[in-house]
């Protein structure tokens, strides 16, 4: 199948990658023209225009979006509809707000145009292991794209079955899923970054007490020297907290257990923001993703020990560059 990459940053371009590799057919376009050159030399077809992007692609065409939420995504998508045809499709899948979503479909759907949003979790390391989908928009134009979010997943893999799945039809084992009309996918990432912000904190700062065990403030017989590495690689080993995060913590560790290579000044990117405001919205209790949001507010005025483990988690899953330590 041909699919038209807007934006060829760490995850369009390694999703361009992974496409390539079960041979579709990849036309990209970047503001960057090392990009696109390099992607060519792997294989797709490049393209030094908004234009000639569109006119590489055969009807009906699909372009999907992947640049930073708010206006460049805005700015992209409205222009590339203004270029397109009735029947055409156009995917956002970077981390907008879903509200946003539901205004931009109905804006396109009067042109003809089916709008289709996919929030996408797997950071750097999604061309190996994958890219975990949740589809917002129309039935028809999610069934179209199959075959594409099909190559993009990670499939069952090696992971078990949940008992009794086999008892039910979904392609979520195969780690992609319409979750309902428009903004519904973006919705659910939204909550699934607002409940990573939560994960990653617990983990920040139970190792922080971990660092703090030899305080001179403790009574001298519960003063413990711990080495902070070895337990979260023995948490890994079987432990009911073993997660894909805890897995990048231990590796932070192992590189430098006193993780001096971060200040601990840690970045939201807006979803935690959103999630909070939809649960304020909703009259829904959520003290613990509040709170954990919160937390990235304060690194940025002081740092503790546990904001490096936030700010190395956030390093390694995404790729994210934090402010360096001195």
């Amino acid at each position: 199948m041909q699919l038209g990459m807007i934006g060829l940053g760490r995850m369009g371009a390694n999703i361009v990658r992974r496409l390539l590799r079960d041979g579709h057919e990849c036309i990209v376009y970047n503001r960057t023209p090392d990009k696109v050159k390099q992607l060519e030399s792997e294989g797709a077809q490049g393209t030094t225009s908004l234009d000639d992007f569109v006119n590489q692609l055969t009807k009906p065409r699909v372009a999907w979006v992947m640049v930073p939420a708010g206006d460049a995504t805005e700015q992209i998508v409205i222009e590339l509809a203004q270029k397109m045809e009735p029947g055409d499709i156009i995917i956002d899948g970077g981390n907008s707000y879903y509200k946003d979503d539901v205004r931009r479909a109905k804006i396109l759907q009067d042109m003809g145009i089916n709008y289709v949003d996919v929030g996408t979790s797997g950071g750097v390391w999604g061309l190996e292991r994958g890219y975990c989908l949740m589809i917002g928009g129309g039935k028809g134009s999610v069934e179209h794209l199959d075959p594409i979010f099909k190559t993009i997943a990670p499939g069952r893999g090696d992971i078990p079955r949940t008992p009794g799945r086999e008892k039910l039809s979904s392609t979520a084992e195969a780690g992609y899923l319409h979750c309902g009309s428009s903004g519904a996918g973006h919705f659910v990432k939204m909550v699934h970054n607002g409940i990573e912000y939560a994960l990653m904190q617990a983990y920040a700062e139970g190792f922080d007490i971990f660092r703090n065990a030899n305080s001179q403030e403790l009574s001298e017989a519960y003063r413990y020297d711990l080495n902070v590495a070895d337990i979260a690689e023995v948490w890994r080993r079987g432990s009911v907290v073993g997660s894909w995060l805890l897995d990048l913590a231990a590796m932070a560790l192992a590189e430098n257990p006193t993780l001096s290579d971060y200040t601990g000044f840690v970045q939201d990117s807006g979803e935690g923001r959103w999630t909070i405001m939809a649960a304020i919205e909703s009259a829904v209790p959520a003290d613990v993703l509040s709170a954990s949001l919160y937390t990235r507010f304060r690194s940025r005025q002081e740092h503790t020990f546990a904001e490096k483990v936030l700010s190395a988690m956030r390093q390694k899953f995404g790729g994210h560059i934090e402010h360096k330590g001195r």
